[in-house]
C-alpha cells in the first residue's frame, strides 16, 4: 500500500513538473511571437526571460540605445531583479502606449498559461531619439526632411506616456532617462536637439516630482567621442553600451532599495 502512494506521489510530482514547463514554453513561444525580427529575434537582449517569483521586476522601455545597454543592465543586476525589456525597438514618443499594450494584451493573458502574473516594481523608460530626427520618406534626412514630432508633440506625448504607465502600474517605481548625445555630422539629426528635448522632458517631469531620472545624457556626453560606435553616428560601443547598461542597472537598484 505505501509504494503504491509513493508511486501516486511519484506521478503527480512528474505531472506537475510537465505542467510547469509546458505552460513555461507556451509563454516563450508567444514572446518569440511578439518578437518577430530576425534582427532581434536571436540577440541575448531579446530572449525570453524566465520569471523568479523570489526577485523584482523591472521592465526596461527604450530605442536602439537602450538594446545594446540591456544585456550589461540584466548582468549588473542578476540575482536582485527580473530584467525585462521591450519586445522591440521603442521608436518614437506617439508609438509608446501602443506598443506597451500589444506587449501586455500577449504575455499577461490569462488563457496564456504561464502567462505573466506578476507586476512591475520599476519601470525604467525613454523616448527621444526616434522623435527628434529629420525623415525625408524613409531616409533620414537633416537638410531636406521633416521633423518626427516636434517639442510641443513631444511634451504632450511624455505626459500621456506618464498617464498611462501609472495607470498600467500604480505601484511601480517609474524612470525617466535622458536622451543620449547625438554628435555633429548624423545623417538624420541635429547636434544639440536631444538637449533640446530633454529639457522639455525635464520641465514635464517637474509636476511629477516622484518619478526618478536616470541622466544618461550627462553620464554619456564626457565620453561621447570615447564611446561612439563611429564619428557621427548617434549609438555606442561596447564600451559604451556597458558602461551605461552599469549606470542604469545602479539606478534600479537603488530604487529597489528604496522600496525595500
Amino acid at each position: 500500500m505505501k509504494s503504491i502512494k509513493l508511486l501516486v506521489l511519484f506521478s503527480a510530482c512528474l505531472l506537475a513538473g510537465s505542467s510547469a514547463v509546458f505552460a513555461e514554453e507556451q509563454a516563450s513561444d508567444a514572446w518569440k511571437k511578439l518578437v518577430r525580427s530576425p534582427r532581434f529575434n536571436k540577440r541575448p537582449a531579446f530572449q525570453f526571460v524566465e520569471n523568479d517569483p523570489k526577485l523584482p521586476n523591472a521592465f526596461l522601455y527604450g530605442d536602439s540605445i537602450s538594446i545594446a545597454y540591456t544585456d550589461a543592465t540584466r548582468d549588473a543586476l542578476k540575482g536582485k531583479a527580473n530584467v525585462y525589456r521591450l519586445y522591440c525597438n521603442g521608436g518614437d514618443s506617439s508609438s509608446v502606449i501602443t506598443k506597451m499594450k500589444t506587449m501586455h494584451d500577449t504575455m499577461r493573458n490569462p488563457k496564456l498559461a504561464g502567462h505573466w502574473d506578476f507586476d512591475w516594481d520599476v519601470i525604467h523608460f525613454n523616448v527621444g531619439l526616434h522623435d527628434l530626427k529629420y525623415m525625408n520618406g524613409k531616409k533620414l534626412d537633416r537638410v531636406n526632411g521633416k521633423q518626427v514630432t516636434s517639442t510641443a508633440d513631444y511634451e504632450k506625448n511624455l505626459r500621456a506616456i506618464i498617464a498611462y504607465l501609472k495607470e498600467l502600474a500604480p505601484q511601480a517605481k517609474l524612470i525617466f532617462v535622458t536622451t543620449t548625445p547625438v554628435p555633429a555630422g548624423e545623417a538624420g539629426r541635429i547636434d544639440g536637439d536631444a538637449a533640446k528635448y530633454n529639457e522639455v522632458a525635464l520641465k514635464v517631469l517637474k509636476d511629477y516630482p516622484e518619478i526618478g531620472v536616470n541622466d544618461l545624457y550627462a553620464f554619456t556626453k564626457p565620453h561621447h567621442a570615447e564611446w561612439w560606435s563611429k564619428p557621427g553616428n548617434v549609438h555606442f560601443n561596447s564600451k559604451g553600451a556597458t558602461a551605461q547598461g552599469k549606470e542604469s542597472a545602479r539606478v534600479i537598484a537603488q530604487e529597489l532599495k528604496k522600496r525595500d
